[in-house]
């Protein structure tokens, strides 16, 4: 399977318990070598079960974009404008080109708009993939996790392209 075999569209709110699904398995599918257990369990909201609850709160203020695999969706991104708020590939289908197709449509949606630079908070995991799609690193910083747990992250920006008008 390539990022060709694969279709994006909007979120919808009938998503979001897959959604859900999709973010506690990326996670718990993450070895503890930048986090603890614990920080990871946090991570996923201590959940082990999925709960749209909490897409369904954010899908009120961000704006998610699906990955679908025949009808099958397959991981998702959210952002607020120009900051790109999460990204998640079940881990069945990662490395696949996946997450480069949900990253460069936040930066097409973006560039639509007129903005020019993006950014995001990633994990310690994720760096190199952001490195990889021309994100550079700013800072490292402390993350609040809904539950109070503080983990270290990575803020990153890109300069985009802007489309002649």
């Amino acid at each position: 399977m390539s990022a060709n075999e694969i279709s994006l569209r909007p979120a919808q709110q009938t998503d979001a318990w897959v959604l859900s699904a999709i973010h506690i398995a990326a996670i718990k599918a993450l070895p503890a070598t930048f986090y603890t257990r614990k920080e990871l369990l946090a991570w996923r909201n201590n959940r082990d079960k999925p709960d749209g609850s909490y897409i369904l709160k954010s899908m009120k203020v961000e704006t998610f974009w699906v990955a679908i695999k025949g009808d099958v969706v397959i991981g998702f991104a959210s952002f607020i404008v120009d900051e790109l708020i999460g990204l998640y590939v079940h881990p069945k289908y990662q490395g696949k080109g996946i997450g480069r197709a949900l990253v460069q449509h936040f930066c097409d949606e973006a560039t639509n708009q007129g903005i020019n630079n993006v950014i995001t908070t990633a994990s310690l995991y994720a760096e190199g993939f952001y490195l990889r799609l021309g994100f550079i690193a700013i800072q490292r910083a402390p993350h609040f996790l809904r539950n109070g747990v503080v983990v270290p992250v990575t803020k990153m920006s890109k300069i985009l392209a802007i489309a002649p008008k």
